[in-house]
């Protein structure tokens, strides 16, 4: 490792700086005017008819600071076992977020084990479907394969920002301005079929993602 990396390493998986990030993270959403489409029937369905899996495109998911908040509850996720890996999932467990760490890479089915016990036990689970390197907007399998194990709907999530920084990544990540609005929306639980043979699972995925581009493109702008 490099002595840049190695600096880098050791400040950000410094306690002192997890801390001071979680606070300015925590304090830094407060100034967001958040808004919410379709939380009553995800809390609904997680009451009456079992867990649910909240699907977001990586470029959207700083709004996910929110919702345990807002949810009442823990929500597990699956983070990488890289280096930056271990600083974000030292952040968001502060603020109520459960770490798993995994990826299709590294650790993937013990990772996924983990997160359909997590996803039963709280009867919720996130999943953020084309990370975490892309391509962007497109729907990976192991978001299907998460739902169908763990018997959970898929939630599709749809997060709109009226005026956010958008960075210069792979994805072209986005963060709300202080002071601007937001509107988080739940699309309506989706149940993954009992039985299914690889066409009927790649239907599935494919039509999850056509959904959730097609409906980005219906309602941005929403919040001008």
């Amino acid at each position: 490792m490099s002595r840049k990396k190695t600096f880098k390493f050791r400040l950000l998986n410094n306690n002192l700086t997890i801390i001071l990030l979680s606070l300015l993270l925590t304090t830094y959403s407060k100034t967001v005017r958040v808004r919410f489409e379709g939380l009553d029937r995800i809390l609904d369905h997680i009451s009456s008819s079992g867990p649910v899996v909240l699907c977001s495109w990586h470029q959207r998911f700083f709004a996910g600071f929110y919702l345990p908040r807002i949810l009442k509850r823990p929500i597990a996720i699956m983070i990488s076992q890289s280096s930056d890996g271990d600083f974000i999932s030292a952040v968001v467990e502060r603020i109520g977020w459960i770490p798993v760490r995994g990826s299709s890479s590294r650790g993937g089915k013990k990772a996924l084990r983990e997160l359909i016990d997590l996803a039963n036990r709280h009867g919720i689970c996130g999943h953020i479907v084309d990370g975490p390197t892309g391509p962007p907007r497109r729907i990976k399998p192991g978001l299907i394969s998460l739902a169908h194990q763990a018997r959970a709907a898929i939630c599709l999530v749809y997060v709109h920002y009226d005026n956010p920084w958008v960075f210069n990544s792979w994805d072209r990540f986005m963060v709300p301005r202080p002071g601007s609005g937001a509107l988080i929306r739940f699309g309506p639980p989706q149940q993954v079929p009992d039985d299914m043979d690889d066409g009927t699972f790649e239907a599935l995925r494919r039509r999850v993602e056509e959904t959730m581009i097609r409906e980005y493109e219906s309602r941005e702008g929403s919040l001008a």
